[in-house]
């Protein structure tokens, strides 16, 4: 089980930078089509909501890579 979820680590750290790439793209794009105050603020919101999102997968996946999330089970004896 361990072993899966330092695997699972190594799938969430990249997702969270991917995924915050992906919304830095997708806001440039919106922004470009309707360059108006609305969408700025618009966009502005969801990447300031959306950034402790993707820090906390890419956390999420650092400890989970390191082994902390494991449950100390083959350690004990």
């Amino acid at each position: 089980m361990n072993k899966l979820q330092r695997i699972a680590g190594l799938v969430w750290m990249p997702l969270g930078m991917l995924l915050f790439v992906a919304l830095l793209w997708t806001a440039g794009l919106q922004i470009s089509a309707n360059p108006v105050a609305d969408t700025w603020i618009q966009w502005g919101v969801f990447i300031l909501i959306s950034f402790p999102v993707c820090l906390g997968f890419c956390l999420f996946g650092w400890y989970a890579w390191k082994g902390d999330y494991s449950d100390g089970a083959e350690n004990a004896s």
